[in-house]
């Protein structure tokens, strides 16, 4: 009997001690798993599609984002996040714990990259952008059309495709457009958006100041309605830049005036048959809600800005006085019948001429 009660006394203690030792075990467990990690400043990681749970524990481990890689495992199992771990780019803080990781790899918290379209870019150099975007992967497809993609900072994770960057583009301008199509006035001589998202590029061209953009659309929709001819000086570049496919930063001359294209607006009348650009939302608003203006032409004013009239004589002045000089001003006379006069371009780097009345060109 003695021997009996020895045995399950040894039985008990056995049990206890077990117990203990399990129970140990978890407490040291649950320490290294939600105490502070190793790592001492922040570390990229960047965990492979079809990588399971033993991978990314050894991937971890290698990186030293984590100390013991058994904890991990046993951790993310328990915690019913072995199957929901996440490939991508992930970013881990410094001091982050082993509990703390797993959830960022199980809310696919990874690192996001921006790439930022500026407005009136061509849709060529847009997709040139696109493709030297780093950590994308795949070929853009077809360079989409003038005025298809809408200019913004684009948030992307590694491995997104660059096909996808271009669907959302897409979708966003179209989504701008019908925004501020929306919110145009019922005075305008535009018959679709199609129509206004040609005006806001030619508007996002011209205009060198985000506050002018309205009084530069409002120059342009007043003559739309006097049946005069646009005479935009970006759409003429747009031409000889092969309709957006490369850049003319050149001077332009009265030949450049005069080439023949439906896009030139020296020689057309109306709006071009489509975008020469992609514009941004600021200037699809603009385009559809002008400012209250009857100016007909403006100059730039050296300054970055523009100088606007409302007659031919008064244009014809300040041509002179910011292109020619002042005393150019006061000897030119405004002539008695004046054709309709172009609008002029920023560019004043070299003398210029008349190619049309009103317009200085510069002569080769």
């Amino acid at each position: 009997m003695l021997a009996f009660l020895r045995m399950l006394l040894g039985c008990f203690i056995a049990a206890l001690l077990i117990v203990a030792g399990a129970a140990g075990v978890i407490i040291w467990g649950y320490h290294d798993v939600t105490s502070p990690g190793p790592l001492q400043t922040a570390e990229t990681v960047v965990i492979p599609p079809h990588t399971g749970v033993a991978g990314i524990t050894e991937l971890l481990s290698q990186n030293g984002v984590i100390r013991h890689q058994l904890t991990f495992k046993v951790a993310a199992e328990i915690a019913g996040r072995g199957g929901t771990l996440k490939a991508g780019e992930y970013e881990f803080p410094a001091g982050a714990s082993a509990a703390e990781i797993i959830e960022i790899i199980a809310a696919g918290k990874t690192v996001k990259h921006r790439l930022t379209i500026p407005e009136g870019l061509t849709s060529p150099e847009i997709v040139s952008l696109i493709k030297q975007a780093p950590f994308l992967t795949g070929d853009p497809g077809p360079t989409p059309a003038e005025g298809a993609l809408l200019p913004e900072t684009y948030i992307y994770s590694r491995d997104d495709t660059r096909a996808s960057i271009i669907a959302r583009m897409e979708e966003a301008e179209q989504e701008a457009l019908d925004a501020a199509w929306a919110e145009r006035r019922n005075d305008l001589p535009l018959a679709s958006p199609q129509e206004a998202l040609i005006l806001a590029s030619l508007v996002e061209k011209e205009a060198s100041r985000d506050e002018e953009r309205a009084h530069i659309a409002a120059v342009f929709l007043n003559r739309l309605r006097l049946g005069m001819k646009l005479q935009s000086d970006p759409t003429v570049r747009f031409v000889l830049g092969g309709n957006g496919t490369s850049k003319f930063d050149g001077p332009l001359t009265r030949a450049d005036l005069e080439v023949n294209s439906p896009y030139n607006t020296y020689v057309a009348k109306g709006l071009p048959p489509g975008p020469i650009c992609n514009p941004g939302k600021a200037a699809l608003l603009d385009a559809v809600r002008p400012e209250q203006s009857e100016d007909l032409y403006f100059v730039a004013d050296g300054s970055g800005g523009h100088v606007f009239a409302k007659t031919l004589a008064d244009h014809n002045r300040n041509v002179a006085t910011y292109l020619h000089g002042a005393a150019a001003a006061e000897a030119e006379p405004a002539p008695a019948n004046p054709p309709a006069a172009p609008v002029t371009e920023t560019s004043q780097a070299q003398p210029r001429c008349r190619a049309s009345p009103g317009h200085p060109c510069v002569m080769r």
